[in-house]
């Protein structure tokens, strides 16, 4: 009779357990803007779980030039992520040194000088630094400009 009770409160143990074990969770991953790939990727993803939504922006830390260390900025909501469209939305109209700074990340525009010295064309870059962990990356003008676009349609 013990061998049967325990055997009882074995199994439903197990039985318990077991379950815990096998969860379904639904998560999807789209990529909104993908700006650049090859060995200096930067891409905006939306991962969903649950009822919870984040953003995600990915990069390769410029630190690093001979390893490939991805890096990735998050944002908890679109609330956020809005906050990187502004500051890059101001920094392609204001001054070269010019910097926005926010709670998780800084975004300093510097302009660089055409190669062609007869035109003396500045072709603005701008240098994305998350504050948190010190990764670094610059982000071309034509990559902010696609960037703003993809959140403003969001």
């Amino acid at each position: 009779m013990k061998k049967l009770i325990f055997l009882f409160v074995f199994l439903s143990f197990v039985a318990v357990k077991a379950s815990a074990q096998f969860t379904i969770t639904n998560t999807s991953t789209i990529t909104i803007a993908e700006l650049r790939t090859g060995d200096w990727p930067l891409q905006l993803q939306r991962i969903v779980k649950h009822n919870d939504t984040i953003y995600l922006l990915t990069f390769r830390d410029k630190q690093y030039p001979n390893t490939h260390n991805l890096s990735t900025l998050k944002f908890g909501n679109l609330a956020q992520l809005r906050y990187l469209e502004q500051g890059l939305s101001y920094l392609m109209t204001a001054d070269d040194g010019t910097e926005a700074t926010y709670k998780g990340f800084s975004i300093k525009r510097t302009d660089d000088k055409s190669v062609n010295r007869k035109v003396k064309k500045k072709i603005p870059k701008f240098t994305l630094i998350c504050t948190d962990e010190g990764d670094v990356t610059d982000i071309q003008a034509s990559e902010a400009d696609n960037l703003v676009k993809a959140i403003k349609s969001l």
